[in-house]
């Protein structure tokens, strides 16, 4: 947005990744203490929309949304507030969160159309406030590599045949699952995990616990996950609950990995079995290693499945298209009404 000639700037605490991530950017940050819904939290986002007189207000999660949207709702000229919703979670239809999303929210953002029409039937929000812009990846930088030279920058072994998994450390990404069905494929097979998060501890009590620690390598946060990706020889992702469209398995496609993966939330709007992607049960160990097998056993099916993905990804979820959607929205939501 900033490249478009838009003035943008991030709000976030100082603590958060993406505080630091801004600031290496060159982008404008502020540090704010909004980690959480309290009163503390509450003033300092108000005095930084009173010192800085913005058109919107983007906000990601349960707490930035109700700070921004109490914030606002003080002011005499408040910008515009859009929510983005990255999940499929469902959300209460208590009478505060009606607030938050008819009266105080001038339009949502979801990941996916699967949770634009999960908001549309459970919570009865109109749909013309809901649009559905997945995350874009850049399809120019996230391309098929050479698997040794990738190896060779991340470390990791050149004889195994690699399974991976980009992701937060959550319970529903389903690691549990991917550790016992790759405990159960042949022993030259490895798994990779990328990423780092609260179940990292009962991650590595599981390795422990299946005798895996030889084959897997805990790779936890890294800025550029490119190599690690262009590492695999197949990518997973076995999450069973609250997906949008997974920002790591576009970027997995986009490098023409095999993916083997669920149909959770929106994932079934990407992931097409034996069109783009391998598709299995969500918290089945056996259809997961049924999955596995497959994609490392069928070398045709990989190149199909895989060029298949990067060309719908490519044309669908690039950069251009998410910021051409999602700056429709922005300057669309500075004229609309609120809802009642």
């Amino acid at each position: 947005m900033s490249l478009r000639g838009h003035s943008v700037a991030i709000v976030a605490p100082r603590e958060a990744r993406i505080y630091g991530a801004a600031l290496k950017r060159g982008l404008s940050a502020g540090a704010l203490p909004i980690a959480r819904k309290d009163p503390g939290g509450l003033l300092a986002m108000r005095r930084w929309l009173q010192a800085h007189p913005v058109d919107v207000v983007n906000s990601h999660s349960s707490t930035d949304s109700w700070l921004a949207a109490l914030a606002c709702a003080t002011l005499a000229r408040a910008p515009a507030l859009v929510r983005t919703r990255h999940i499929s979670a469902s959300i209460p239809n208590n009478l505060p969160t009606r607030w938050l999303y008819r009266s105080a929210t001038r339009h949502i953002v979801t990941t996916g159309e699967n949770l634009r029409l999960q908001l549309v039937r459970d919570n009865r929000i109109p749909p013309e406030r809901i649009t559905s812009v997945p995350t874009g990846i850049d399809s120019a930088r996230f391309v098929p590599g050479e698997r040794n030279a990738a190896r060779r920058s991340t470390g990791l072994p050149s004889e195994r045949r690699l399974v991976g998994i980009v992701a937060t450390l959550r319970s529903w990404k389903g690691h549990r699952y991917l550790i016992e069905a790759v405990h159960r494929l042949p022993g030259n097979v490895g798994l990779v995990i990328v990423g780092d998060g609260p179940q990292r501890r009962n991650i590595e009590s599981k390795i422990r616990e299946l005798d895996m620690s030889e084959r897997t390598w805990i790779a936890g946060n890294q800025d550029d996950v490119l190599p690690w990706l262009q590492s695999l020889d197949v990518f997973a992702l076995p999450s069973y609950a609250n997906e949008g469209v997974p920002q790591a398995l576009v970027q997995a496609m986009c490098c023409g990995l095999p993916c083997v993966t669920t149909a959770a939330g929106g994932i079934g709007e990407i992931a097409r079995d034996g069109m783009t992607a391998i598709v299995v049960k969500a918290e089945d160990v056996v259809d997961l290693q049924r999955g596995l097998e497959k994609a490392l056993g069928d070398t045709e099916l990989c190149e199909r499945l895989g060029t298949a993905a990067r060309q719908y990804c490519a044309g669908n979820l690039g950069v251009e298209t998410m910021l051409d959607r999602m700056e429709r929205v922005f300057l669309e939501a500075t004229h609309a009404p609120t809802l009642n």
